[in-house]
This record gives structure tokens, C-alpha cells and sequence, in this order.
């Protein structure tokens, strides 16, 4: 049963200069996901716009927004052939099993300057 859909779009270059604020990169990511965006080189910026819409559709999946939740505790990884996974801790962990979900489903795109992602939880 699906208890919550999200989705979210970010423009590229609207954080690009995130890169640049290590403050503002711990707050938001988890230290594994700073290595792979880091990693990434010229790609960077739009490994990070979807990573962050990631995290913006599973907080409108759950249905509460932001909420409650401390974003690095919604990482982003991929699995052996590149597929993104939600690997949730603590709060959102939590706020999942709130809502009685047990798997979170996730797509993550990229056109140009445009991130996409959507979420999709299930019980």
C-alpha cells in the first residue's frame, strides 16, 4: 500500500555555490554523500541539486515537510549499478515508521539545469 508521494525539482545553479560552504554542505548532507557529490568533479553541482531534491520529496512524501527532520539523516546512496537508494536514520527513520511506512522507493533525474526526484513510500 502507498502511504506518501513526493516529488521535487531543483534548478542546478541555484545551489551550485553550496559547494563552497562546508557550514552549509554538514547541515544539509550526510559525510558519505559530501565524498560522492565531492567525487563527481564537473558534476558536482547537479549530483548535489538531486541529492537535495531527494530529500525534499521524501519530506512531501511523508506529508509534514521538513518538520522535525535533520536532513543528513536522509542520505542518499547508490547502490553496485548506480541505482539511488534512501538510506534513512534517525528522524527520518522515525518519521517514516510514524506514518506507518516500511520502504521508501526513489528516482532521481537530471536535464540540463534541472534535478529531479521523486519518492514514493510504502507499507
Amino acid at each position: 500500500m502507498i502511504m506518501g508521494i513526493g516529488i521535487d525539482f531543483v534548478t542546478v545553479s541555484r545551489i551550485a555555490h553550496w559547494l563552497d560552504d562546508d557550514a552549509l554542505c554538514h547541515r544539509f548532507f550526510h559525510p558519505d554523500e559530501l565524498d560522492v557529490i565531492r567525487s563527481r568533479g564537473t558534476e558536482a553541482a547537479s549530483s548535489m541539486a538531486g541529492r537535495f531534491a531527494a530529500k525534499e520529496a521524501f519530506a512531501k512524501a511523508l506529508g509534514t515537510g521538513f518538520a522535525g527532520l535533520t536532513l543528513k539523516e536522509i542520505k542518499v546512496e547508490n547502490d553496485r549499478y548506480g541505482r539511488p537508494l534512501l538510506a534513512l536514520e534517525g528522524s527520518a527513520l522515525d518519521a517514516m515508521k510514524r506514518i506507518g511506512a516500511v520502504k521508501a522507493h526513489l528516482s532521481i533525474t537530471h536535464e540540463e539545469n534541472l534535478a529531479a526526484a521523486q519518492v514514493i513510500l510504502e507499507a
